[in-house]
């Protein structure tokens, strides 16, 4: 034992060091395993300050951290596992300098990866209200459009946490010198005779628990508000989890409960405007034959204005903030919907229910997953096989959310997207102007007109995006900052009015159908398990022979197919379970939204059924005028959970056995 003299000249790294060289081969295994759990208390921490009025006002609180301490022993035992293992092949005198090599690398490489993680967080939580998971993966695939967005609109953000977290991994680097420069190697009998306890004790660190399945995220899920859910655990945990899911994806509604499939197929098929339709295909056991309600001697033209992250929160006729006066302007031109709600908080997500009419699952959204890249039903599909000529016109990049391979798998023929537009008068991160895209779409569908072929159009707009970048000197600015999401908005209703008014005096305005709605809204969070206020969107069919109405009924993303073929006059065969608004205007309605990993369900009531992984659904009471749920103490009426869990369970059963499609001559049973 050093004197207090020689302990007080030591360096820095040697006294930390001193703490642990009694441990021998074990000594870098425990300086990492304290480290993460240090670095995890400490940006939980930092995190519950910053976010305190959320947390204060939760059940957790401040069992928070003791919550929080249990998730950090699990990513601690992880991290530390791997040295664990090699302990007993490379601990040994004769490996010595290889196991201080790899303990020193390995311990380096782990914190830098959890610090990278904890100082990721702010960020995305400011953008997303949650901790980095699938989305923060997802997005990896992308790294020019997220560069972009990081570079125009958090760079000092960016910046900040970059030098933190070189800087941060060089202090632990530091602090691990003394170990690298270590001859003493210990006792190895001694360290072999202990190593059965050690992994143990780091084995039920992972596990957590003593249950027949190891602890996973939603056991943290103590509150019904989801950014303090995920305050609980720590991100490295987070995304990690979501990459195994990732490969677990197709059975992720599992968690929700079982189902037999006849069951699932009896409680879809069993809601009123399907329980008349005759199901004949094993293949396709939803398909069924649609009867318009409008007859036409020639069926409309079609296109569908999908725009990005335009929530009813920005609509002030629906309790949003007035910054869409152009779409306010035209609601009585048409069909408006009061009571419109996504499936869910991602684009990918909404093209999938307004194009394809397909229910959400907590998996990926099918447009970028593997089998239903062709085969897989899509409106264009559909109007393909009665002689339209259909297409997607984006201002971005087409491949971004792997659009462009779903789109032309699944019935489009043409694809337009920021590499078509010659002179474009506005580029920002995401693209081109919305004005560029409307105008590159006008002169589309003059020259399709002008051929007399009947077409449908998907256009897909992309202003309303973080960092929020647009033209000058186009719009009042609603805020005095000029690139926030309610000046984007504001400047995506001016273009979006500026396309309605010219398409209005073309020719093609009394051939073809116009659907304008959200993909979802700019940013769905707040404290609650499914923040159902921000699932809202606008929704307005208009064009043609179109006349004013409001549809008051609860409507669902997946309803806006099946009406709008019913509207064009089209007969058609589908496998879409939504309902026609115009032959059932008066059926209860519904909402289906999936949020992170909850599947919420509301009735015409606004009775809510929030289904949970590996927990008890739960049941609640949405009110319109707070916009929050009530939750209560009971457990959901079983006609409910079933409906939901049906609902829920449907989507991945039939993207498994690839049974969302059109028939062909081969029509062979798989479900």
């Amino acid at each position: 034992m050093p004197t207090p003299l020689s302990f007080k000249n030591l360096s820095l790294p040697e006294r930390v060091y001193r703490g642990f060289r009694w441990a021998g081969a074990y000594a870098p295994i425990l300086m990492l395993f304290f480290t993460i759990l240090l670095i995890g208390s400490l940006s939980r921490t930092l995190l519950v300050t910053w976010q305190f009025d959320r947390v204060a006002e939760t059940s957790v609180w401040p069992g928070i951290f003791l919550h929080g301490l249990r998730a950090d022993l699990i990513m601690a035992g992880m991290a530390v596992a791997p040295l664990l293992l090699l302990l007993p092949i490379l601990g040994h005198r004769f490996s010595w300098a290889v196991w201080r090599r790899v303990t020193g690398l390995w311990a380096t490489i782990a914190v830098f990866t959890f610090l990278f993680m904890e100082l990721s967080t702010p960020t995305f939580v400011a953008e997303y209200d949650t901790r980095p998971n699938r989305l923060f993966i997802e997005y990896l695939n992308y790294p020019k459009e997220v560069l972009s967005m990081l570079w125009e609109g958090y760079l000092p953000t960016v910046a900040i946490g970059i030098f933190l977290c070189v800087s941060l991994t060089i202090l632990f680097a530091w602090l691990m010198r003394p170990w690298a420069r270590e001859t003493f190697t210990g006792n190895y009998r001694k360290a072999i005779l202990v190593w059965p306890i050690v992994a143990l004790a780091v084995f039920m660190s992972v596990r957590s628990t003593t249950g027949h399945r190891p602890a996973n995220p939603a056991m943290f899920a103590l509150t019904s508000d989801a950014l303090v859910n995920s305050l609980i655990i720590n991100s490295t945990w987070s995304v990690a989890f979501a990459i195994y899911n990732l490969k677990h994806e197709e059975d992720a509604s599992d968690s929700y409960g079982q189902m037999e499939i006849s069951e699932i197929l009896d409680e879809v098929r069993s809601t009123p405007w399907l329980s008349g339709s005759e199901f004949s295909s094993r293949q396709f056991p939803t398909l069924h034959h649609q009867n318009p309600v409008q007859k036409r001697l020639r069926p409309l033209n079609l296109v569908i204005v999908l725009e990005e992250s335009l929530g009813a929160t920005f609509v002030e006729s629906l309790g949003g903030t007035p910054v869409t006066p152009r779409l306010e302007a035209l609601k009585d031109s048409g069909w408006w919907f009061e009571n419109l709600y996504a499936t869910g908080t991602r684009s990918v997500r909404g093209i999938e229910a307004v194009v394809s009419g397909f229910l959400p699952s907590p998996a990926r959204s099918v447009v970028k997953l593997s089998l239903s890249q062709t085969g897989f039903f899509t409106l264009a599909d559909l109007l393909k096989h009665q002689g339209y000529n259909t297409g997607f016109i984006y201002g971005g990049e087409a491949h971004f959310d792997n659009m462009r391979s779903f789109f032309s798998g699944n019935g489009f023929d043409s694809i337009l997207d920021q590499q078509n537009y010659a002179d474009p008068v506005f580029t920002g991160s995401w693209g081109v102007s919305d004005e560029d895209l409307f105008a590159k779409t006008h002169q589309d569908l003059k020259k399709l007109h002008a051929g007399g072929e009947p077409f449908f159009r998907l256009v897909f707009s992309s202003s309303n995006h973080t960092p929020f970048e647009y033209p000058d000197n186009r719009i009042e600015p609603y805020d005095e900052e000029k690139n926030t999401v309610n000046n984007a908005v504001k400047y995506a209703d001016h273009a979006l009015g500026d396309f309605i008014g010219t398409a209005r005096n073309s020719d093609y305005w009394k051939d073809t159908l116009f659907l304008i709605v959200a993909d979802h809204d700019a940013r769905v969070w707040g404290d609650e398990l499914v923040p159902i206020k921000n699932f809202q969107i606008p929704g307005l069919i208009l064009g043609a022979d179109m006349e004013g109405r409001r549809i008051e009924t609860i409507t669902s993303q997946i309803d806006l197919a099946p009406t709008l073929l019913s509207l064009m006059g089209i007969a058609s065969e589908h496998p879409m379970v939504g309902r026609d608004l115009v032959k059932f205007p008066d059926a209860p309605g519904r909402a289906i939204m999936q949020f992170n990993d909850c599947y919420a369900w509301m009735d015409d009531d606004f009775n809510v059924t929030v289904l949970r992984p590996d927990q008890e659904p739960l049941a609640g009471k949405y009110s319109r005028q707070a916009g929050r749920t009530q939750y209560l103490a009971g457990a959901p009426e079983e006609t409910a959970t079933r409906k939901a869990l049906a609902h829920a369970l449907l989507p991945l059963k039939l993207y498994q056995t690839q049974a969302y499609g059109l028939p062909d001559s081969n029509d062979q049973p798989r479900l």
